[in-house]
């Protein structure tokens, strides 16, 4: 299973990265790739129909190999950086940029990009995200500074290294017999009048088996019993992994979480093809860039192998 923002083809180097004096002189080698990103916005090079992600390099655009600049890995032997140019209000006024620079919102971006380029999409947003939030240490309240291209922030005072962080999410489509569970959250879901699995983070101490059945209860008050593993999705906004998963119901009558959900009810079979077909008057479903689209496909084509559970 492909999904968007998977197939990051750089290999991240973290063994060259420990040198920083190797990380310094690589930025600005002519030969090195900058991926300057504007308030969390990706530069993309239209071209004779095709679009790509639009490189530079350090030289081109005149900018200090220290200023918000992170170490993505090398692809052929050739360093890959991003850079964060969002002290400007307005890129076409960084240097060496201009107003033929295009820059695309992430979730745009990624419609339209190979799939490998929007894994670099998904480390290179994420990552410039939490280097933005995490200036100051949670231990000391001191200024961080930046070490091995990115991958660590290091206080001045109190030396406690602090790490970029990837929040696990699991998101479920549950079944019993010819139907499916799912949700309308409060917030995006019910302004779009779209259904989706459900999904919650997982706590500390949690499986992620736990964390299906969990979540669940919480939002739909449905007990469930088998869960399995489909697929995985890295989903920067702003740095989470959506673990796909399957599962059982044991019980089917709906109590959901008032708060948090808009509503939450069985879907027929039949009714989830329409939707995915685009063919249904009430039902809609995420699009397939997201993976809860991939999770409700697979279950409406009949790809699931579960079975009932022992109880």
């Amino acid at each position: 299973m492909h999904h968007i923002f998977t197939d990051n083809p750089l290999d991240r180097g973290d063994t060259a990265r420990r040198d920083e004096e190797w990380l310094r002189q690589t930025a600005l080698d002519v030969n090195s790739k900058i991926l300057p990103m504007w308030r969390l916005t990706i530069p993309l090079q239209y071209s004779k129909g095709s679009v790509s992600l639009r490189w530079a390099s350090m030289a081109s655009t005149k900018l200090s190999p220290e200023s918000n600049t992170l170490f993505l890995g090398l692809r052929g032997g050739i360093s890959h950086f991003a850079v964060d140019i969002s002290q400007y209000e307005d890129p076409s006024s960084a240097p060496g940029l201009d107003s033929t620079w295009k820059f695309e919102e992430a979730r745009t971006a990624a419609t339209i990009l190979s799939v490998d380029e929007t894994g670099i999409i998904a480390q290179a947003r994420a990552q410039i995200h939490w280097h933005s939030t995490h200036k100051y240490c949670g231990a000391c309240g001191n200024l961080t500074y930046q070490r091995r291209g990115g991958q660590i922030r290091t206080c001045q005072k109190c030396k406690q290294d602090h790490f970029p962080r990837t929040d696990p999410v699991v998101i479920a489509v549950i079944e019993h017999n010819d139907m499916c569970l799912l949700g309308q959250s409060r917030g995006r879901l019910s302004q779009m009048s779209m259904y989706s699995a459900l999904a919650g983070f997982v706590d500390q101490g949690e499986s992620i088996e736990e964390a299906v059945r969990r979540e669940v209860m919480e939002e739909a008050g449905i007990e469930v019993g088998q869960v399995l593993y489909h697929s995985s999705q890295p989903w920067p906004f702003p740095h989470s992994l959506m673990i796909g998963c399957h599962g059982i119901a044991l019980t089917t009558d709906i109590k959901k979480d008032e708060e948090e959900m808009t509503d939450v009810r069985w879907f027929a079979r039949a009714d989830v093809l329409s939707a995915l077909d685009l063919n249904h008057d009430h039902l809609n479903v995420p699009q397939p860039m997201a993976i809860a689209h991939h999770l409700i496909r697979s279950w409406a084509e009949g790809d699931v192998p579960l079975t009932e559970p022992n109880t």
